[in-house]
């Protein structure tokens, strides 16, 4: 009989080792894709995509070196520096974003981490993006505790600070703060009672051990992040990643049935990079256990597919959004 069919899935109460999440990695394709969807099928419609859109509401010009960013001021991009917007221009974003169909508006600002007197103006924004309702999700870099219960009292539902890869692999991404600085910011986030979005880039450069080290880091949180966006890496001109090697789309898949069967209750967003994935490279990174998108034309300042080709693609999979 196959044992893969007859594996039953419980939450575990163990933390994920990097040899068992690499053992995971390294199952034939179909098994693997087999496992993912049948956790995710215990967990979730599986025809069900949640929806979100990202809008930069503070674009460019950030202190931070992180090598795959466009918007660091240490590499020479396209992307020009740009004042926070104003509070009808967020408005506005918002209230077309839940036109065509998004249930999470989340907002995006190139900071190291606000100033009290930055992050006034982005409590406004997440206070009327509440009452419009929508769900709401920054992502402002590194937060202090007192920063973290202003956010909570403005209605914030996530914040997004992605942990981007393995400890080992980050000195190599990233100079300019730690991983620990990234983990001490969730656990502010989590302390002030804000559920997290946290996940990671996948081809960086980084080898399927330390995908696998990225993915137990994630997956060993307590309590799991509530949505792990999985991003394959943009190559922008002028960052020092902008010549990485192309990741092969079946890795990227391998990696998202990795996320799903280690996080099966969490929401498994396909997130950067699918602007240049195939609709055949989407479908079966739902297969695998995705069920979260970002909708609409950008993501901060890299493309995205627009809306239009992604309710295209829904039809086509018999997929619908989720529900707020």
């Amino acid at each position: 009989m196959n044992n893969v069919a007859e594996i039953k899935h419980v939450i575990r109460t163990t933390p994920w080792a990097v040899a068992e999440i690499e053992s995971l990695f390294a199952l034939p394709f179909n098994d693997l894709i087999f496992r993912a969807q049948t956790v995710h099928r215990e967990h979730f419609d599986p025809n069900e995509v949640q929806v979100s859109t990202l809008l930069s509401i503070k674009t460019g010009g950030c202190s931070e070196d992180c090598g795959y960013c466009s918007q660091s001021a240490h590499h020479e991009t396209p992307v020009e520096r740009e004042p926070l917007m104003k509070l009808d221009e967020v408005i506005a974003a918002a209230a077309k974003a839940k036109e065509t169909g998004a249930t999470r508006f989340c907002m995006g600002a190139a900071w190291r981490g606000p100033k009290q007197k930055d992050l006034l103006p982005v409590l406004e924004m997440v206070r009327a993006v509440k009452a419009m309702g929508l769900e709401t999700c920054v992502t402002l870099g590194m937060l202090k505790e007192e920063q973290a219960a202003q956010l909570r009292d403005a209605g914030l539902d996530y914040y997004n600070h992605n942990l981007d890869t393995a400890p080992e692999f980050y000195g190599q991404v990233i100079t300019t703060h730690t991983y620990q600085d990234r983990l001490d910011t969730l656990g502010r986030v989590r302390k002030a009672g804000i559920k997290v979005c946290s996940g990671g880039i996948i081809g960086m450069g980084e080898s399927r051990t330390q995908r696998a080290a990225l993915i137990a880091q994630l997956a060993n949180l307590d309590p799991v992040p509530e949505s792990v966006p999985i991003n394959m890496l943009v190559q922008v001109e002028g960052t020092p990643m902008a010549e990485s090697s192309q990741l092969d789309p079946l890795e990227f898949v391998r990696t998202v049935a990795v996320a799903r069967i280690t996080m099966p209750t969490s929401l498994v967003r396909l997130s950067a990079g699918r602007g240049e994935m195939a609709d055949s490279v989407q479908a079966l990174c739902f297969l695998a256990g995705a069920n979260s998108i970002f909708y609409g034309e950008k993501l901060l300042t890299t493309g995205n597919p627009d809306t239009d080709s992604d309710q295209a693609l829904f039809n086509k999979l018999g997929i619908r959004a989720m529900a707020a």
